[in-house]
């Protein structure tokens, strides 16, 4: 099932300018908001309404897998934005804050998704540890070495058993996340936040989830921290 994430561009602040952002194989573009007015009126796009307390054109974009997260529900200007100017925040913030539904503003970590959105849509192949197809684990691995320096087993397993066993509830930004997927621990991702994590999925490839979507909720052994 195809879901959606979207793209934020601000229209009158950034007047004139255009942002491009890169998104998944086989996208959508299906909606645009279109000013009225000096003040843009109420518009509606696939289940996110925007109040008029900021000028903001949306671009809806279909992508697998995120449909399975929680149903995104009315989103206004302030609550995204919050108390920054929309001309700080850049291209990947208004993304992924739409995608995963939070603040512009947490997204302070630009390593981090600069390299979700390089290897954004990179097709899922075991055993592979490139852009021809790159599987779970060898993705966290990645991950971890190329922002965080840190060195991670090759296997999900083998990062399970070194990490250090913590709870949902203990789950911070940098943490990793372990399913039983087909036997034991054989699925695993790095943890977001507010419920979030990156992965390589098998029909997605690299793609962000939920961990309350209801395939991965009941597939979930545990979180794992590396000291």
């Amino acid at each position: 099932m195809n879901h959606l994430f979207f793209v934020a561009v601000a229209t009158g602040i950034f007047s004139g300018t255009s942002i491009s952002v890169k998104a998944q194989t086989n996208v959508n573009i299906e909606t645009l908001i279109v000013s009225a007015s000096h003040k843009p009126s109420l518009k509606f796009i696939e289940g996110i309404e925007l109040k008029p307390e900021a000028t903001v054109a949306l671009v809806s974009v279909a992508a697998p897998e995120l449909g399975t997260s929680p149903s995104i529900k009315a989103i206004s200007a302030k609550k995204l934005f919050g108390a920054k100017s929309i001309e700080e925040c850049g291209a990947l913030q208004f993304k992924y804050a739409l995608l995963m539904e939070r603040e512009v503003e947490s997204f302070s970590n630009a390593s981090l998704y600069n390299f979700i959105e390089d290897w954004w849509g990179t097709r899922y192949r075991y055993g592979g540890v490139d852009r021809k197809g790159i599987d779970c684990s060898a993705f966290t691995g990645k991950l971890l070495a190329d922002v965080y320096g840190i060195t991670a087993p090759r296997i999900a397993k083998d990062q399970y058993d070194v990490c250090k066993k913590i709870s949902i509830e203990e789950l911070v930004e940098g943490d990793l996340v372990f399913f039983n997927t087909r036997g034991g621990v054989s699925h695993v991702g790095f943890y977001l936040g507010d419920n979030h994590f990156v992965h390589s999925s098998v029909h997605s490839g690299v793609t962000i989830s939920s961990l309350t979507d209801e395939y991965y909720s009941k597939k979930f052994i545990g979180g794992g921290r590396l000291n």
